[in-house]
């Protein structure tokens, strides 16, 4: 006898077995619209949580950056990063990662990626931000100083494979009224628009910015 696990045993016939998503999934966004929404919201945002996996384990590893730039029109994203910082060797050994954005509305974001580590000091010096230097410190050797030369400062960039994200509908009133009236009613609450940008989606868009 198999001893696996079922998630869903139950027959739902002609009823969707996720009705939430089916009720807030938009699909007449355009992809301008659905691209810069997300910039938008990325930017109000300003930190998100990077996951990458961990070289020597495997195991995924996340931790908060905070947004410096972005570029292609808003799906490629940019982060300041120490070099010499374990995330560094987390992305030569696997460059995917995710990078997802939360806020107190409950709007989300979660955007699958590709990293590259930039260090040319061009591209260093055109995003550097002074705020470095309280995270990177000043050894004193006049080298590793936390200025626009230190060789430890790098940028990490994310580009955008797809992304998923949602944005509120309704203000929280809105959304207290309609989750009490899913409670009594048991119908899915409509509170938020999801959407979809797929790898096509991006592509079409980065060619063209």
């Amino acid at each position: 006898m198999s001893t696996q696990q079922r998630f869903s045993n139950t027959d739902t016939g002609d009823k969707p077995a996720d009705p939430y998503t089916l009720a807030n999934i938009d699909t007449e966004a355009t992809l301008e619209q659905k691209i810069e929404d997300l910039s938008k919201f990325m930017t109000s945002s300003k930190y998100g949580m990077m996951t990458t996996r961990d070289s020597e384990t495997g195991k995924l590893v996340s931790r908060a950056m905070g947004l410096a730039a972005k570029e292609s029109g808003g799906v490629d994203l940019l982060f300041h990063t120490n070099t010499e910082s374990h995330k560094t060797t987390e992305l030569n050994s696997d460059p995917h990662a995710n990078i997802s954005f939360l806020n107190s509305f409950g709007e989300w974001a979660s955007i699958s990626g590709v990293c590259e580590i930039l260090t040319d000091r061009a591209t260093v010096k055109k995003y550097y931000s002074p705020t470095l230097r309280a995270w990177l410190g000043d050894l004193g050797d006049g080298v590793h100083d936390g200025s626009e030369n230190d060789p430890r400062i790098g940028i990490i960039r994310v580009k955008m494979v797809t992304a998923t994200y949602s944005i509120s509908t309704k203000g929280i009133v809105g959304q207290v009224v309609e989750v009490a009236q899913g409670s009594v009613t048991g119908k899915p609450a409509h509170v938020n628009k999801l959407r979809e940008i797929s790898e096509a989606d991006v592509q079409t868009w980065r060619s063209s910015h």
